[in-house]
C-alpha cells in the first residue's frame, strides 16, 4: 500500500507535491503538471524572439512582434518566394521545350509511317517494317520471335544495371503563393498592416533593462500594472495600451481615444493575445506526461 492509499484510509491530509510524488511512485496512468511562468511567453514579448520588444508592433489579430524581427521575417519569406518562382519559371520553360520536341517527333513519325506505307504498297513489306514489328523469317519460312535479331543482341535488357534503370519522374513544382502569412494567425500579413504599440512604463526613471524587470508596463489610463493575468488592448489611433476593464467602463461610453480624441470603431480596439502562466492566469494550462499503465491483479 502506497502512502497515498494510506492517506485516503486514515483521512490524513497531504500536500499537492506529496500526492504528485505518490502518483509518480505508483507508475500508473498519467501525470498532470501545472505550467509555470517559464512555460509561456509574456504578453509584451515578441512572438518570434520571445523577448521584450524594443520597437513593438501588433497585427489586427492581436499578435505582438518586434518590428525588426517581423521585418526580417517578411524579407526572408519574400526571398523564398522569389527562389520558388524562379524554379517554377524554369520548369515551365523546360516543359514548353519538351512539348515542342514531342510535336516535332510526332511529325517525323508521321512522315516515316507515310514513307513505309508507300514503300509497302510499291514493293511489299519492307525490312524497316519487319524491324519495327520485331519479326524475321527463318530459312524454312517460319517467323522468328528471338530478341537477338536486328542488332538487339548488343542491347542489355537487364534492369539491374544503373545505365538501363528507368529514371524517376521529377517532382513538379507548384506555382508559389506570393502572399506572406502571419506566423501565428496564418492570415495575410504586410508591413503596412502592422500597428505601432506605445507602452507606458511603470517607472520611466528606472533604467533597468526591460528583460530584468518583473513589472514593466502599466495601463495608460488607470495606471494598473499589466501582466498575463490582465486582459489588455491597444487603441489603434494612439497605439496606447489599456486594460479591457478600462475599455469596458470608460472608453466604450464615448468610443473616443482619450489621447488623440479620434472616434473609435470596434476594429480600432485590438486585444492582446496573451500567454498563460498557470491556472491563476488565462485558464487551466496543464501538461500531461504519459507513463506505462500497470495491469491490476
Amino acid at each position: 500500500m502506497t502512502r497515498h492509499q494510506r492517506n485516503c484510509t486514515a483521512g490524513t491530509v497531504y500536500t499537492y507535491h506529496e500526492r504528485q510524488k505518490d502518483a509518480a511512485a505508483s507508475g500508473y496512468g498519467t501525470n498532470k503538471a501545472r505550467l509555470g511562468k517559464d512555460s509561456e511567453k509574456d504578453f509584451d514579448c515578441c512572438c518570434l524572439t520571445l523577448q521584450p520588444c524594443k520597437n513593438p508592433v501588433i497585427t489586427k489579430d492581436g499578435y505582438l512582434y518586434d518590428k525588426e524581427a517581423i521585418l526580417e521575417y517578411i524579407l526572408l519569406k519574400k526571398k523564398e518566394i522569389k527562389l520558388q518562382m524562379s524554379e517554377y519559371e524554369k520548369q515551365i520553360k523546360k516543359q514548353e521545350k519538351l512539348d515542342e520536341d514531342g510535336k516535332k517527333s510526332q511529325q517525323l513519325k508521321r512522315v516515316q509511317d507515310f514513307v513505309e506505307s508507300e514503300s509497302s504498297i510499291m514493293g511489299g513489306a519492307s525490312s524497316a517494317k519487319r524491324a519495327r514489328t520485331g519479326e524475321a523469317s527463318t530459312s524454312n519460312g517460319t517467323k522468328s520471335v528471338s530478341n537477338m535479331i536486328d542488332g538487339r543482341n548488343k542491347e542489355l535488357p537487364s534492369f539491374w544495371i544503373p545505365e538501363h534503370t528507368p529514371d524517376a519522374k521529377p517532382t513538379l513544382v507548384k506555382k508559389p503563393d506570393k502572399t506572406i502569412y502571419c506566423p501565428m494567425s496564418k492570415n495575410p500579413l504586410s508591413l503596412k498592416s502592422l500597428i505601432p504599440v506605445n507602452f507606458t512604463l511603470v517607472d520611466e526613471k528606472d533604467k533597468t533593462p526591460l528583460v530584468a524587470k518583473r513589472e514593466r508596463f502599466k495601463c495608460a489610463v488607470t495606471h494598473d500594472v499589466l501582466s498575463n493575468s490582465t486582459p489588455c488592448a491597444v487603441l489603434k489611433p494612439s497605439g496606447k495600451v489599456v486594460t479591457m476593464e478600462c475599455i469596458k467602463k470608460l472608453i466604450k461610453k464615448d468610443m473616443i481615444d482619450p489621447f488623440t480624441e479620434d472616434k473609435l470603431e470596434e476594429t480600432d480596439i485590438i486585444e492582446f493575445k496573451r500567454g498563460g502562466t498557470g491556472y491563476a492566469s488565462t485558464g487551466a494550462k496543464a501538461a500531461e506526461k504519459a507513463r506505462p499503465v500497470m495491469m491490476a491483479s
